[in-house]
Order: structure tokens, then C-alpha cells, then sequence
């Protein structure tokens, strides 16, 4: 009977680690995904003086750095002895985190260029 249960945990630990790289493989591409799409909007709201790409953007951003912990947090969950498969993870929500950091960056620079552009009082 132990060596069943061995074999049942082995298997429910195996199925958990599949199921955290996974995730934060997802994860990662959902944070560059957002971070594309807050570019975008961003770029808009910057261009037209659009408060609500503005705020679009900004939405994508926040999204973007949401993603990129998730990634980060299951990338750290990954249980086991490759590391190589871990580090590789680690870096994809990195990547993430920095393509979100930059999403926001232009979602502030957009919001500051749309509110400008909307300013008609010269205040």
C-alpha cells in the first residue's frame, strides 16, 4: 500500500509541476500581450489627445504587471530538478515584468499627453 501512495504523490506531484509551468508560461504571454496592447493604446492617446485610449491603456498596463506576477509567482512554484526549464520561466516573466513596466511608462506619458492636449484653460 506505500508504494502505491509513492506512486499516487509522485504522479499528483508531476501533474502539479505541468500544471505550474504552464501557468506561468501563459501567464508571461498574457503579460506581453497586455504590454502590447497598452503600447498601442498608449501611442493613440498620445497621438489624438484620447483620455479614454488613455485610460485603455493604462488598464492594459496594470494588466500587463498582473500577468507578469503571476508569471513570476508560478515560475517560483515549479517544483524539481530542472532547473534549466525553472530559469528559462524565470526569465520569460522577467521579460514580462519589463515589457509591462514599459506598458506602464507609456500609459502615464500618454495620460499626461492627453491630459495636455484636452487642457484648454492653459492651467
Amino acid at each position: 500500500m506505500t508504494i502505491k501512495l509513492a506512486i499516487v504523490a509522485v504522479a499528483l506531484g508531476l501533474s502539479l509541476t505541468a500544471c505550474n509551468r504552464d501557468q506561468a508560461a501563459d501567464s508571461a504571454n498574457e503579460a506581453q500581450a497586455s504590454a502590447t496592447e497598452a503600447q498601442e493604446a498608449a501611442n493613440n492617446a498620445a497621438t489624438t489627445g484620447d483620455t479614454a485610449a488613455a485610460a485603455t491603456a493604462q488598464a492594459a498596463a496594470d494588466a500587463a504587471a498582473a500577468s507578469a506576477d503571476a508569471a513570476a509567482t508560478a515560475a517560483g512554484n515549479v517544483a524539481g530538478s530542472d532547473m534549466t526549464r525553472r530559469e528559462d520561466m524565470a526569465d520569460a516573466a522577467e521579460k514580462a515584468a519589463d515589457a509591462a513596466e514599459q506598458a506602464q511608462d507609456a500609459a502615464e506619458e500618454a495620460n499626461a499627453s492627453a491630459d495636455g492636449k484636452n487642457n484648454t484653460d492653459g492651467k
